[in-house]
């Protein structure tokens, strides 16, 4: 299914006004595992990290949500939240919710399979959340959509990691930005990963052609115009390894642009970037830390 087809603008607009527990399950629906640190950075920044922890603390008692230690030995402490079979079922009737599809992980194995990739995901998405409260720009809880499938032909799909919906604000200038977001943290080769960009151009390029009737002689366009006005721009997050090689793995992205014809197509009509996760962290991903996959200087994700 298409998710962002049901993706409404009143939910990604509007204050939310959602009890702070429905938020919560809400977050952890959307997102699948969630720390403690990553909800009060996302649903309430201003309160103490405390009122999270009553909140979460209740959910659990009350079976909604349930938690699993992060890997790693000196994060055995850190507890990462995730949905139990009642808590997703009762999520699905929640307000913030409604026209999105959700795939909570609701078992301690399977929240521990996904841990590492999806928190990546989800510090992605605070990078920007943050960046956009003190800017003054429009990128709230619900402005990301994980996990978004869309065809691209001979019956394969495209699932990117994310899809962000950004509004940056410059006096009366309203730009409305969108951009699927893929995060890499070293665990599949270099070129499994810029692979991804031809999957992208083919989605670019692809027009869905009616089940049992012959090609119109006029053309409807390419299938995303369905859910975009504007193709989203793609943007690689890269962690998990040294910055040499991380490093060479954009080398790797651009050498995909520059050799693939399908994909030197495509960069000329859409932006390209790729950053290092924790650079977005530390400075910002409005800073010029964003490679662009076509060549150039390194420069913000909203100038590439």
């Amino acid at each position: 299914m298409n998710r962002p087809a049901q993706d409404t603008r009143a939910n990604r607009t509007s204050p939310i006004s959602e009890p702070l527990r429905h938020q919560a399950l809400a977050a952890l629906a959307q997102h699948r595992i969630a720390t403690s640190d990553h909800l009060h950075q996302m649903l309430c920044p201003h309160s103490t990290r405390q009122v999270m922890s009553r909140v979460l603390s209740r959910l659990r008692a009350d079976g909604f949500i349930d938690w699993t230690k992060l890997p790693g030995a000196a994060r055995s402490h850190t507890k990462a939240w995730y949905l139990t079979p009642h808590g997703a079922r009762l999520t699905r009737d929640l307000p913030v919710l409604r026209g999105r599809q959700s795939y909570p992980i609701t078992s301690e194995t399977a929240a521990s399979l996904k841990t590492s990739h999806t928190l990546a995901v989800v510090r992605s998405h605070l990078a920007f959340t943050q960046d956009a409260r003190r800017l003054g720009h429009e990128h709230g809880p619900w402005d990301w959509t994980p996990e978004v499938s869309h065809a691209i032909g001979d019956g394969e799909r495209i699932v990117a990691d994310a899809l962000m919906y950004y509004t940056a604000v410059d006096g009366e200038e309203r730009r409305k930005l969108r951009a699927f977001v893929e995060v890499d943290r070293t665990t599949m080769s270099s070129e499994r990963l810029a692979v991804k960009l031809i999957e992208y151009a083919r989605l670019f390029r692809y027009e869905a052609q009616p089940v049992g009737r012959r090609r119109q002689a006029t053309s409807a366009g390419p299938s995303w115009l369905r859910w975009y006005p504007v193709f989203p721009r793609v943007l690689f997050v890269l962690t998990g390894a040294s910055r040499s090689r991380l490093d060479d793995r954009v080398s790797d992205l651009q050498a995909m642009v520059t050799q693939h014809p399908l994909v030197a197509a495509f960069s000329r009509e859409v932006q390209l970037g790729a950053a290092v996760l924790e650079d977005i962290e530390e400075q910002g991903p409005a800073q010029a830390v964003w490679v662009p996959l076509g060549g150039g200087e390194t420069r913000p994700w909203t100038d590439l």
